[in-house]
């Protein structure tokens, strides 16, 4: 019986995926999809390919272009595998052309652990595949319980004040800290947008949304000012 991601993968329609895993989970369901899908040996197959990021740049994806337009070497098809924790707007920008047209025989996977800063762009031309094993369904529910984001949509005016304090505060001692958890924050929010359907508040959210990380990837945009922004444009009834 073929598991979860095989059966949302609507067989050969797709030849781009993105996996919201981690990155030898997903690594893995890719490898059965492709042994499944394509017939294709893995081992000591030079035509699948995995790439491993941290934070994925502009010039690692066009690395991944490269790799992607060459020809297979051994037989039809070529399967790129892409893992990484965070990946740059211009980075995502940068592979929606490939994304959106592989070259013949060539199929994709982006894999992330969350799909929080995926744009809206790259995700209309993929075909998202999801899992969660045991282990991964007690990582959500710690998260749950701590989840940032969740706690910023859920505070009164006041508590968003104070914690928007402290984030900034940490800025002042380590920077990257900072903008790291208000990234996860706003990440968190996009996320819930996603899951409750997108209405004319919800699209506007996404674009602020898509704004203000923007502009917290850049080093000299004060941390302070782009959350209290976020605060003002979160409709009330967004976890509803």
């Amino acid at each position: 019986m073929k598991n979860w991601y095989f059966a949302h993968a609507q067989h050969l329609r797709y030849h781009a995926f993105v996996i919201e895993a981690g990155a030898e989970e997903g690594i893995k369901a890719a490898q059965a999809w492709a042994r499944e899908e394509l017939g294709m040996k893995i081992e000591n197959n030079p035509d699948v390919i995995m790439l491993r990021y941290g934070l994925l740049s502009v010039e690692d994806a066009r690395r991944v272009a490269e790799l992607a337009a060459s020809s297979p070497f051994a037989g039809e098809h070529k399967v790129v595998i892409i893992t990484a924790s965070r990946a740059y707007h211009e980075a995502q920008n940068a592979l929606l052309k490939l994304f959106e047209e592989p070259p013949i025989g060539v199929y994709l996977f982006f894999v992330l652990p969350s799909l929080g800063g995926l744009l809206p762009t790259l995700r209309s031309r993929v075909q998202i595949l999801k899992h969660e094993t045991s282990s991964t369904k007690l990582q959500t529910k710690a998260k749950r319980e701590i989840n940032p984001a969740e706690e910023f949509m859920k505070a009164s005016k006041e508590k968003r004040s104070a914690m928007i304090k402290k984030i900034a505060a940490h800025q002042e001692g380590d920077a990257v800290s900072a903008r790291e958890e208000a990234i996860e924050i706003v990440n968190g929010i996009e996320a819930v947008a996603y899951q409750r359907g997108i209405g004319k508040a919800d699209a506007a959210l996404l674009s602020d949304i898509a704004t203000l990380r923007g502009h917290l990837h850049d080093r000299s945009a004060p941390v302070k000012m782009i959350m209290e922004h976020l605060s003002l444009v979160i409709p009330k009834n967004l976890l509803q």
